[in-house]
């Protein structure tokens, strides 16, 4: 497979868009040069070049907010370069967690658009915490409590296993996601954030499956 180049412009430059390699949030829109994108490969954090001053930048290198390197990807005109990245702290200078934080009417947002897991996790709580009384099939498995809830993990986890050798995709698909879904609910009830497991899932890449489960601590008897 031959190597990419990218469609530099009139200027040798080509936007590079930087994503939250955990989260998939957008994170910030810098330029990048040919030298910029050979800095970024080559050391693993973000380079970029500065249009203003003309000069090259290495992102994070005075606040200490740098962007490690995941993946570098082109988009199908060659003309747009993504840069997937673990970020060290805020990407905007402003101090927010990404340079997108405000929309056309003005309005901040100072957190990165909600994923479904994050919309899920808001109704669950919202469920959880209504003050009304009104019932919902969320509040009334919190309110059965932990023996209702569990129950329905067990059960979910047995259909999802039913199905995961030869059913049919879609129903593996909506098994996965009522088995999810429950999961949710009883983190919920705990009040542990999804934000708690992706961040463990993070510091799970790049470490062997061995060598992770090698280093929990032994579980106590009883």
């Amino acid at each position: 497979m031959s190597p990419v180049e990218p469609a530099w412009d009139e200027r040798g430059l080509a936007p590079a868009v930087v994503q939250d390699a955990t989260t998939g949030a957008v994170l910030m829109m810098a330029w990048m040069n040919a030298d910029a994108l050979r800095l970024t490969r080559d050391s693993g954090f973000a380079h970029f070049w500065s249009r203003s001053r003309g000069a090259m930048w290495k992102k994070g290198e005075t606040s200490g907010h740098t962007l490690a390197v995941v993946e570098i990807r082109i988009d199908c005109d060659a003309d747009t370069i993504l840069v997937r990245a673990q970020p060290a702290g805020p990407a905007c200078h402003t101090g927010q967690p990404t340079c997108f934080f405000r929309d056309l009417d003005g309005a901040e947002h100072p957190t990165a658009p909600p994923t479904i897991f994050d919309r899920l996790e808001q109704v669950i709580a919202a469920r959880r915490d209504s003050a009304t009384g009104e019932k919902s099939y969320t509040r009334s498995l919190i309110d059965k409590g932990w023996p209702k809830m569990l129950e329905k993990i067990a059960e979910e986890s047995g259909e999802l296993a039913a199905e995961l050798p030869a059913g049919p995709d879609d129903k593996v698909v909506y098994e996965a996601a009522d088995l999810i879904f429950h999961v949710m609910v009883a983190l919920g009830a705990r009040r542990i954030p999804v934000a708690a497991i992706e961040a463990e899932l993070a510091r799970r890449f790049g470490v062997g499956g061995h060598v992770e489960k090698a280093s929990r601590p032994p579980k106590q008897d009883g």
